[in-house]
């Protein structure tokens, strides 16, 4: 049974921190920890004690975690960065949060001797015959140590405390992964031994001049090893115990957003319950309403593999869908976690290549309960929730093609645009025109006249690109099309049609993006204030021809006045773009459904350096050249430039590990190591630096997504480089050793491009139903009074529901077995998960006692 564990955090704001620069301000930026391996940086904001970040990351971990840090650090151009503080919070506090954190949190000093990290790997034995008892001790190796020294390394010994008497190891210099390989005993007197007595191996870095350097610590309770005779394996560092004071908020706080999800994922045929009472009332309204008895599980007929729009099912709404598990799901999920649901719901869909038909059936649901057409999808429905998350996880690549070269161009020019009288500040106009400062009617002027260039490009981009539309995303708005205008004909509501769609397409795709480019991957960092606002403006005006002008002149804000004939004239473009989008063939394939990109779509592109092959003892600077990377599913190819005709390719399947590289390895910051098996299972290891922090983790998670069905994929690796006949790291000199750090290959950026995992979308399917099962079961199984069920009948009739099995069931009847199969499927599964574990805790004892 795997493991799985996702931890989210947002990092939303922080307010009232301390000045650390001349100028009485500072310029804070976030770096984030797991473990003490730095996953995220977010943007520097200049010349601020109130910064507004909004980052939020996934990070998927399924090796678990200890400990997450928040580190806050104020960027100088001239020498190091300073450090403001911190907050650390352990993997038991946020998991005893269900619901996750949402606080403000004060920061902390930040202490060397508790920034501790690394593993020991010992083993502790209770030797005795008739005449002594020893305690024996085996310091085998060390990883992952802090770096304590200038140099990146640290000169690591270790010192064993037991009952007032110390001994040490040698001091192994210059690495993080020293190998010891030290036996020692300690003679156990009769009657010395008690419940509470301790052992203790310390790790300290050696200076020559000064104070060594603390690295951590192991305690071992002799009590519980006289009981099993013998211990051994790796166990976490430790720092000194220390209660962390916030200094009252004297170093400012941040409000952060954290939230675990740590689940045991079961083998796929404990899901396939679940997944068919999902999938049935989409592939057969007329099945489900059949199979409202006995818990049964049906198959997928192969003829529903294939969607027809112009032949979908087009029932009314009636009971039937609203007594079904995705009705029932909707019902007890909150507003908080109905994103996460419909993000799962397509996922599910999209690898049984039902997507298409499931977003008609909730959409259908939508658009029959909807009677006003001006409120259609403007709740946080599931059905809303759920098209905004298929378009952001079919059709980024289509917005990153679409967008990308427009945004790139507002981010390059930085122009000052401003249309708001009471937001011009003259004084910022400077660069506009030579001929000195403009006044408040020639900014404005020259703002519109900007502001519509952007918009043409935009516009002109978006109308143009109907053929790069994934046909998956067409054929979900052709069905959407045809619901809405069978629900509204023509007359009044001729433009509802259009509204439907292009209030997803443009109000919730592409003018969210342009807003926040960064949070859809099309930049690395926030847009500076005056960008910022320029692409705020911007938003505005495509929403505007997004709700085909509609709404214009109704809002406080009329000096966006003089765009609005820009904006009426774009409507009619905009109709002509949604007409041409929805005329595709009427059917769409299981494998177009299933699909989410092409294996030819570059995942990721950009330049890196790479570390040339030859030439070790060339200077440094010299080592690396500039190449342009690509990467799919089958291949990470690099050349000189984009448009070099010849490119060198590494086929994805042969990867066997990404990672990081140390910094003493090179003495180069954001470096990782591609290591790939050839044919002859000899390895090669390409090593490639990164411009920062982000762009490294970027690189690292996406080709770890792309090999991560790899099967030779290495359990080790060394995180140096092999130099002057001796491995950086672990300075062992044979090149072939084995590695003396473990890999990372699954610990990766949540992120639209995730690999389908049918298993992981349907376990938390069962997680949200555990929650509500008590709601489910109150409002499902207890009886309605008699007045609830006449008029439920009345309904069920007046919809002209066909006669047979329904008849002959009362519908209260019905209604408790509809639920009770869903809740049988639930309590299946928790048994399952209880079997499991039970199964894990008895190997775990056998392990311990095991001689």
């Amino acid at each position: 049974m795997a493991k799985n564990t996702s931890l989210y955090f947002r990092i939303i704001e922080g307010r009232n921190l301390p000045a650390k620069d001349v100028s009485g301000t500072s310029d804070p930026y976030c770096i984030v920890k797991v473990d003490n391996e730095v996953v995220a940086r977010t943007a520097t904001i200049w010349r601020n004690l109130n910064p507004f970040w909004g980052e939020e990351y996934t990070l998927h971990l399924p090796m678990g975690f200890h400990n997450l840090s928040f580190f806050v650090m104020d960027e100088d151009t001239i020498g190091y960065d300073d450090v403001i503080g911190k907050i650390s919070l352990n993997k038991e506090y946020i998991a005893a949060h269900l619901r996750g954190i949402d606080n403000w949190i004060n920061l902390t000093r930040i202490n060397p001797d508790e920034e501790i990290q690394g593993e020991i790997h010992l083993g502790l034995e209770i030797l005795q015959d008739q005449h002594t008892k020893a305690l024996r001790c085996q310091l085998i190796e060390a990883r992952d140590l802090a770096p304590r020294d200038i140099s990146g390394t640290s000169d690591p010994f270790a010192r064993l405390v037991f009952n007032n008497k110390t001994t040490e190891t040698a001091t192994i210099k210059k690495t993080r992964f020293p190998h010891w390989n030290e036996v020692f005993e300690f003679e156990l007197e009769d009657g010395l031994l008690t419940e509470g007595m301790m052992f203790t191996v310390e790790v300290w870095d050696w200076d020559m001049v000064g104070k060594n350097d603390f690295l951590g610590k192991v305690d071992f309770n002799l009590g519980a090893l006289l009981k099993t005779q013998v211990t051994k394996g790796w166990f976490r560092l430790l720092p000194f115990e220390k209660n962390e004071d916030d200094e009252g908020g004297k170093l400012g706080a941040l409000r952060l957003k954290v939230r675990l999800a740590e689940d045991r994922i079961l083998p796929s045929m404990y899901y396939q319950p679940l997944i068919d009472l999902l999938v049935e009332p989409v592939i057969s309204p007329a099945k489900s309403v059949e199979a409202a008895g006995p818990t049964r599980r049906t198959t997928l007929p192969e003829a529903s593999r294939a969607y027809d729009v112009d032949h979908a099912p087009t029932e009314c709404l009636n009971w039937a869908e609203e007594m079904n598990p995705l009705t029932m799901l909707e019902e007890v999920t909150t507003v908080e976690s109905r994103q996460d649901v419909a993000v799962t719901l397509v996922k599910i869909f999209l690898g049984q290549g039902l997507v298409v038909p499931f977003l008609d059936y909730l959409n259908m649901r939508e658009v029959n309960k909807t009677t006003d057409p001006n409120t259609l999808f403007r709740s946080n429905s599931l059905a809303s929730k759920a098209m905004e998350q298929f378009m952001k996880l079919v059709g980024m690549p289509y917005l990153h093609e679409v967008l990308r070269q427009v945004i790139n161009r507002i981010f390059d020019e930085k122009k000052y645009i401003e249309l708001d009288p009471c937001k011009i500040d003259l004084n910022k106009t400077r660069r506009i025109s030579f001929k000195g400062s403009l006044s408040e009617a020639g900014v404005r002027e020259c703002s519109q006249e900007l502001l519509k260039s952007y918009l043409t490009d935009v516009m002109d981009a978006i109308v143009g690109s109907v053929e790069q539309c994934p046909s998956v995303m067409r054929v979900a708005f052709k069905q959407l099309h045809k619901r809405v205008e069978d629900q509204f004909p023509e007359g009044d509501n001729e433009d509802v049609k259009y509204l439907a769609i292009s209030g997803f397409l443009f109000l919730r795709f592409f003018a969210p993006a342009i807003l926040t480019p960064k949070l859809f991957s099309l930049r690395d960092h926030h847009a500076d204030t005056r960008t910022g606002r320029t692409l705020l403006l911007l938003a505005k005006a495509v929403q505007s021809i997004g709700n085909l002008g509609l709404q214009l002149g109704h809002g406080k804000e009329q000096w966006m006045t003089p765009l609005h004939p820009f904006i009426l004239q774009s409507v009619s473009c905009v109709k002509d773009f949604l007409d041409k989008l929805i005329d595709v063939d009427n059917e769409v394939t299981e494998f177009q459904q299933r699909v989410v990109f092409h294996p030819s779509v570059t995942i990721k592109e950009g330049y890196l350096h790479k570390r040339k092959a030859e030439g070790v003892n060339l200077v440094t600077r010299f080592t690396f050249k500039k190449r342009y990377f690509w990467l799919n599913s089958e291949t990470l190819s690099y050349a000189k430039t984009p448009d070099w005709q010849v490119r060198s390719s590494i086929p994805v399947q042969r990867i066997c590990a990404v990672e990081r590289v140390d910094e003493n390895a090179f003495q180069q910051l954001h470096m990782m190591q591609i290591i790939t098996q050839d044919n002859e299972g000899q390895l090669h290891i390409m090593y490639i630096q990164c411009k920062n922090v982000n762009e490294l983790n970027q690189w690292l998670s996406a080709i770890r997504k792309a090999s991560i069905c790899n099967e030779r994929m290495l359990p080790s690796f060394h995180p140096g480089s092999y130099r002057s006949n001796r491995w950086t790291c672990c300075l062992h000199t044979d090149r072939t050793v084995r590695g003396c750090s473990r890999t990372h290959s699954a610990v990766t950026l949540g992120d639209w491009s995730d690999p389908l995992d049918p298993d992981v979308e349907t376990q938390t399917v069962y997680k949200q139903l555990l929650q509500g099962r008590e709601k489910l079961k109150q409002k499902y199984l207890e009886p309605l009074d008699a007045e609830t069920v006449m008029d439920q009948e009345g309904r069920i009739h007046g919809v002209g529901i066909e006669e047979g099995a329904d008849k002959r069931r009362s519908f209260q009847d019905r209604r408790m077995s509809a639920a009770a199969r869903l809740l049988d499927v639930v309590q299946e599964l928790e048994r399952a998960h209880q079997a499991f574990e039970q199964r894990e805790k008895v190997v775990q004892a056998n392990e311990m006692v095991a001689p």
